[in-house]
């Protein structure tokens, strides 16, 4: 029965989370009039291309690396397969990126054999290494901004716990890689060390390097679009902590964005404005993520119940699926 209770708390409570987020967000600390005149002051076609770049580059590197993690350490599995249970995956994240991620990793493990260490590979290794260069480039930021780090308080404190966690991790990992201390997981954090060598990580951090350099840029050009200016080197100090926020479960991110950006950035520009940027970005990021999903999701299914079938009877994996013309 406690079980049962708990497990019915941790689907409830996001949902409790998202919903008073989204009320104090927009029903009690937004004044939509200046909301509205700051919208009609803003370059809308300008912002709706940077934000739209924005969206489909997220999208387009963290697909290709996951594809690459995939082939490179569980199987050859094509490419565009790849993409189309990703692509249909997006649909779900118009509520929820959780949901939307637990999807494509459950469309990943079918489409490699229903292996667990396809999904551990494919999410583990991007998002460790999308982590460690966004905690870099927070930290290579840090002495520039401005005030130094005296002033920018919650910048240092944020870095210097995530740097705590990162080292407490990495020691773990050495010492069970090295086998002199024995400890509940050290086996298997050793057999991951050894499958993942840092010479196979190499291309994934270089690629969120790109990502994260192109992120930074593409906000400060967005923000312009609303007349806001941020230095590059503020966002790229801050925009590390944004996305630490929207780990809160909320529905497609409205509320938590909102909120953060204009607590992040509120020297830089009025509160209202600060708001409608964010409010518009996620409403890009909601028409986009339905587009993708809408887009991909009849051949994500029907790659799906391919492999279905064919598992199911007993045959092997449909040539088409196995290769791909278009990959090496």
């Amino acid at each position: 029965m406690a079980g049962t209770t708990g497990t019915r708390w941790r689907h409830v409570l996001p949902w409790i989370v998202s919903i008073a987020l989204l009320v104090y967000v927009f029903g009690w600390a937004t004044d939509w009039k200046r909301l509205e005149d700051a919208m009609r002051a803003a370059d809308v076609p300008l912002f709706l291309l940077f934000a739209s770049a924005d969206r489909i580059a997220f999208f387009l590197v963290w697909t290709l690396l996951q594809a690459l993690a995939l082939r490179r350490f569980v199987a050859h599995v094509p490419v565009r397969s790849v993409v189309a249970v990703r692509g249909g995956s997006e649909l779900l994240r118009t509520v929820s990126n959780p949901l939307s991620d637990a999807a494509f990793f459950l469309g990943l493990g079918e489409l490699a054999g229903r292996r667990v260490d396809a999904v551990l590979a494919s999410a583990l290794v991007p998002m460790l290494c999308h982590f460690l260069v966004m905690l870099a480039m927070m930290t290579l930021a840090l002495p520039f901004l401005p005030g130094g780090i005296g002033a920018n308080g919650d910048v240092a404190w944020t870095a210097g716990v995530l740097w705590a966690i990162w080292s407490a991790l990495g020691t773990a990992a050495l010492l069970a890689h090295r086998g002199r201390v024995r400890f509940p997981g050290a086996d298997s954090i050793r057999d991951w060390m050894l499958r993942f060598p840092l010479a196979k990580i190499r291309p994934f951090l270089l690629g969120f390097v790109a990502l994260v350099l192109f992120d930074v840029t593409i906000q400060q050009l967005g923000s312009r679009a609303f007349g806001v200016e941020i230095p590059w080197v503020v966002l790229a100090a801050r925009i590390p902590i944004l996305y630490l926020w929207l780990t809160v479960p909320t529905l497609g991110n409205f509320g938590t964005r909102e909120l953060a950006w204009a607590g992040l950035f509120s020297e830089y520009g009025d509160r209202d404005t600060l708001l409608a940027y964010a409010l518009g970005t996620n409403a890009v990021f909601l028409v986009l993520n339905l587009a993708l999903g809408l887009l991909f999701l009849p051949r994500a299914l029907q790659l799906l119940a391919t492999v279905r079938r064919a598992r199911s009877a007993g045959d092997p994996i449909p040539e088409p699926l196995l290769h791909d013309p278009t990959d090496l």
